[in-house]
């Protein structure tokens, strides 16, 4: 974990942010996140909305976001149907069909890319392109898995096994999805959403980015998508990933920075000063005692998770939880979703 003597808005040219858990939940807002993107955008930095969901065109990630206070364009939004676009625009020759498996926004991905869109494997397609729609039917998966079977390239927008159930449990997403396809042939798809490198890529082009950060509420998806890209990235405690999941995290999964909120932008970053066994920041002060992480000192409970997390992290080893627990309920910090 690193420290900033700027406000994040300051030193990095781009802001490459995660839309649900970061922006808003489901379509309610997420405090404080419309004033501080403004604020963030005031001091210089741009802005881009870089999604997994492939069922929605930029056109409609736009409305969402004024919904929620946040002025953008479509050329702000980068969705992972985008990418696989490029992708197979980079794979293929400009005009050659590509069956899709999915709804209008991967459409006008392809069609913005100059490939043609078609629905049925008699048209004998150079690929086949997946990716979530609610409305995604039995008929079309089966024409899919016909193309990908006879050769056609196989590419999936995302790789998610769920999707939010609204106030429920989990729905499947379309990683659960790419499976029907990738069970009936025995071929694996080429995912281009986070956490793979194609989405980042993409995000990166159409930005221009020279030194991009990652902002995201989940470790499996947005921060091992910025380690993949070789980007810095800042987790805001807003969605799914909690402070236990930040302290046990695999090393690929590691973010740069943490912060509550989208707050976490506007402000410099403290760094963790390491003495002997111990690591230290703002008040607080963590070591390793045997199997377990102590944690002394009072003052702001996120520099003591900065602590915690470099105690933690110092052997490269796997982090088990009940080595942290103790630690952490000093902090009394939200759990996440």
């Amino acid at each position: 974990m690193k420290g900033s003597d700027r406000p994040l808005s300051e030193a990095y040219d781009v802001a490459l942010l995660d839309l649900d858990g970061v922006v808003y939940v489901g379509r309610r807002p997420v405090p404080r996140a419309a004033e501080s993107l403004a604020k963030a955008r005031a001091a210089g930095q741009r802005l881009a909305f870089v999604t997994n969901n492939a069922s929605r065109t930029p056109a409609a990630v736009v409305a969402l976001l004024a919904e929620v206070g946040v002025p953008s364009s479509p050329e702000d939004v980068v969705t992972s149907a985008q990418a696989a676009a490029r992708l197979l625009s980079e794979r293929l020759p400009a005009g050659s069909k590509v069956l899709v498996v999915g709804g209008t926004a991967l459409r006008v991905a392809l069609y913005d890319r100059g490939l043609r869109p078609v629905s049925v494997a008699s048209e004998r397609p150079a690929a086949v392109v997946q990716g979530f729609s609610p409305d995604l039917g039995y008929g079309l998966l089966a024409e899919g898995g016909r193309a990908v079977a006879r050769g056609a390239l196989f590419v999936g927008s995302n790789g998610d096994t769920t999707i939010p159930g609204e106030g429920g449990p989990p729905k499947p997403g379309n990683g659960a999805l790419l499976r029907v396809i990738q069970a009936a042939t025995g071929v694996e798809p080429i995912v281009t959403g986070k956490p793979e490198e194609p989405l980042h890529r993409e995000a990166v082009l159409r930005t221009g980015a020279e030194r991009p950060l990652v902002v995201g509420d989940r470790l499996d998806t947005d921060i091992e998508g910025a380690h993949n890209g070789g980007a810095d990235s800042l987790l805001v405690l807003t969605g799914v990933a909690g402070p236990l999941e930040v302290l046990t995290a695999p090393p690929n999964r590691r973010p740069t920075y943490l912060a509550p909120d989208l707050t976490g932008l506007l402000v410099p970053h403290p760094q963790v000063n390491r003495a002997g066994d111990a690591d230290s920041c703002g008040g607080w002060t963590a070591r390793r005692v045997g199997g377990t992480v102590e944690l002394d000192g009072a003052g702001d409970p996120y520099d003591g998770l900065r602590a915690l997390a470099a105690a933690s992290w110092r052997t490269g080893e796997p982090v088990r939880p009940e080595a942290v627990d103790g630690a952490l309920r000093k902090l009394d910090l939200p759990s996440g979703h």
